[in-house]
């Protein structure tokens, strides 16, 4: 039973790290987007019945690119398609083992998916959600939840979106360094958005997807090395170091959420902060400030800040202004009333959120219903916060987030 057990989580780790790689791999070789999903989904489900069985291999990787490349096969043969293209996939994963350990192979891969998911023939939208569904493996329902659209909405983006990859026969492959310039703000909202669903997931029983994390700040690597003279990639990697150095005070040793001011510090990552802070410096030199700057500007006063006590409130407000001036967001919007209200009081705070209230615009958003919960909870007026709580309760996404406000909850109620 213990054997099992461990090949069962191997298969789920080996699913949350390298689900993209093998996705991306078949998509190069067989040029089609739903056949890669497939055979990727059927490797895995051998994975859950042979390793138990065999051992879980040592190129986890490897194994499954081979059994996803030979399902690939299988129903090319069936579809009696071209004897070349039948070739292609029968010796494509040819050296496979050997470029894995090198730099190139499969980053290579994930970065080329990147690109084509990002074509400017895309809306953005839906260049986001292919990737969060390519890369990340996240279920449509899992994207639709974190572009707050329902879930056959967001379906059938997806298949318009791989449908003109189609038809229009986007080439695989990183464009032109002349040509990258065209795509950046659509990539960068790709990382940005594929580091989101690691740091706080849309979904399931962890608050944090490292897999998803780590490699997005892998291709933000990536990409700054394509494009060191782009502050906006700098800033967006700082942002991503800064965030993740935090990752492991986010939650308790029980599975539990921590909010920021009690975290304890001390397991935050130092040297993590200083070279994102010294990314940001990097950026800033530039002297053409963007979003992703501003957002590593304030994740920086967070990092720097020896206690919550000693955070800088009244900078962190002044630069969400400045993100909001450059990105109107109600997203936006709602990080500034929790900043003023840290800075100037929960009332100052609960006069932004209102406003948001009135436009109607995050009805629907946990994090909106949370927010006014622990400021009505602050402000003493227990039986709203109790009313926001159980608002916020009904939409949460991960079991970590469900039990901290029903903590919430249980302490507002006790008091009224």
């Amino acid at each position: 039973m213990g054997d099992a057990v461990d090949a069962d989580g191997a298969v789920s780790e080996a699913f949350r790290s390298e689900w993209g790689s093998v996705v991306a791999h078949l998509i190069r070789v067989t040029g089609d987007w739903d056949l890669a999903e497939e055979s990727a989904q059927d490797a895995f489900a051998k994975a859950l019945e042979r390793w138990p069985v065999d051992g879980v291999p040592k190129n986890r990787a490897g194994w499954l690119k081979t059994t996803a490349r030979n399902r690939a096969l299988d129903q090319l043969r069936r579809r009696a398609v071209g004897t070349s293209k039948l070739h292609e996939v029968a010796v494509s994963t040819v050296g496979d083992e050997v470029r894995e350990g090198g730099t190139g192979g499969i980053v290579d891969d994930r970065l080329r998916l990147m690109f084509t998911c990002c074509h400017p023939a895309l809306p953005v939208d839906a260049q986001v959600a292919l990737t969060l569904r390519t890369l990340a493996g996240l279920t449509t329902s899992e994207i639709a939840r974190a572009f707050l659209v329902p879930t056959e909405t967001m379906a059938k983006r997806l298949v318009r979106a791989k449908r003109k990859i189609r038809d229009a026969r986007i080439p695989y492959r990183v464009p032109a360094s002349d040509q990258l310039a065209t795509r950046l703000v659509a990539v960068l909202a790709v990382l940005y958005a594929l580091f989101n669903e690691g740091y706080c997931a849309s979904a399931g029983e962890d608050l944090v997807r490292q897999g998803l994390c780590s490699e997005a700040i892998r291709l933000a690597r990536l990409l700054a090395g394509l494009m060191p003279q782009e502050p906006e990639v700098i800033g967006l990697l700082s942002l991503m170091i800064l965030h993740d150095a935090r990752k492991t005070a986010r939650v308790d040793v029980a599975g539990n959420f921590v909010t920021l001011e009690d975290q304890d510090r001390t397991l935050w990552r130092r040297d993590a902060i200083d070279e994102g802070i010294g990314l940001l410096d990097v950026a800033i030199r530039f002297g053409r400030p963007g979003p992703y700057q501003v957002q590593a500007a304030i994740a920086a006063c967070h990092a720097a800040a020896p206690s919550a006590g000693e955070t800088d409130w009244e900078e962190i407000s002044l630069l969400y202004g400045r993100l909001s001036q450059m990105v109107p967001s109600p997203f936006v919007t709602l990080n500034r009333a929790v900043a003023v209200a840290m800075d100037r009081g929960p009332a100052a705070g609960l006069s932004i959120v209102d406003e948001l209230e009135a436009a109607g615009n995050l009805s629907d958003y946990y994090l909106y219903s949370a927010t006014r919960a622990d400021l009505l909870r602050r402000l003493g007026r227990s039986e709203q916060a109790a009313e926001a709580y159980r608002r916020a309760l009904e939409t949460a996404p991960t079991d970590v987030e469900r039990r901290y406000l029903n903590k919430r909850l249980g302490e507002t109620s006790a008091v009224q």
